[in-house]
């Protein structure tokens, strides 16, 4: 299992260069660039600069986070989505970008089951459309908030399910399968090659239902099954390309980027090596 590092780990404490350099300290193999992180970047460097390092370093791409909020839209909403996704895909293949991660819409609007999921699977298939020319994937990331019109793992893989490319799978997040109360006989059930990306964390031990992103933790040190989720993932036969950490919790915002980003890879390899091969070491 090669390791990736989510850029929104140190969302207010970090640059993308600085989280580039560390991550390359620290031996990581991928990171995910979460887009609002570009734009900074680009005020002093060119996608060609960021091309040329992925190039010259160990490091490499693994995603571009996320394109937000992309069903149950209005027509002229839908056309916007599909034009940064264009977009996004030309940024992917410029970096090499093998993922463009998806999150469905979070809305107060109480939507049909059947409309979520004829919605989801449309622009999905448009995505995969698009995407064929590019080599890039899309993964489909539900989340677990009650909000999120896709909230559970069970609702995500019909949706994949249903959308049957080969270029779309799902992005299962531990947070979020947790979050919403998702359940390991139900993932039991799936195909692993189904499931495209892996994110751990772990989450302080609030009620079901409550959980918000800023209550994710290091994993190993809350309240997700992770051992459960992990080892049903092997059984059913999932060998992602990596599994990425990606926290949000404030209190890590406030820290140096330095450490937040080597306790990370010490404590995903202190929870994954009990199931998967981890290579590398900390790099000091």
């Amino acid at each position: 299992m090669k390791l990736a590092y989510n850029v929104a780990t140190t969302k207010g404490n970090a640059t993308l260069e600085q989280d580039l350099e560390l991550c390359e300290k620290y031996g990581f193999d991928f990171i995910e660039i979460q887009m609002w992180k570009l734009p900074a970047y680009l005020e002093n460097h060119s996608l060609d600069d960021l091309a040329g390092f992925f190039r010259t370093h160990h490091l490499k791409l693994l995603s571009l986070n996320a394109l937000e909020f992309f069903n149950n839209r209005s027509k002229e909403d839908e056309e916007q989505i599909i034009q940064t996704f264009k977009e996004w895909l030309e940024i992917g293949k410029k970096l090499g970008a093998p993922y463009i991660v998806a999150v469905p819409n979070i809305t107060e609007e109480k939507i049909l089951l059947e409309d979520i999921k004829k919605s989801c699977v449309k622009m999905l298939r448009e995505f995969s459309d698009l995407a064929k020319g590019y080599g890039i994937k899309i993964a489909f990331e539900f989340i677990g908030h009650p909000q999120a019109t896709v909230n559970t793992f069970k609702q995500g893989y019909e949706i994949v399910q249903e959308v049957n490319r080969d270029n779309v799978g799902l992005v299962l997040d531990c947070f979020h399968f947790h979050g919403m109360g998702s359940r390991l006989d139900e993932l039991k059930q799936a195909d692993g090659s189904k499931i495209f990306l892996l994110h751990i964390d772990d989450t302080d031990d609030y009620p079901i239902g409550i959980l918000r992103d800023e209550d994710r933790c290091w994993p190993g040190q809350g309240a997700i099954d992770l051992d459960g989720i992990l080892s049903t993932l092997k059984e059913i036969g999932f060998h992602g390309e990596a599994c990425s950490i990606e926290l949000f919790r404030p209190e890590y915002y406030k820290m140096n980027p330095e450490e937040v980003i080597k306790t990370s890879k010490e404590t995903m390899v202190d929870v994954l090596s009990k199931h998967y091969e981890v290579k590398g070491s900390i790099n000091q």
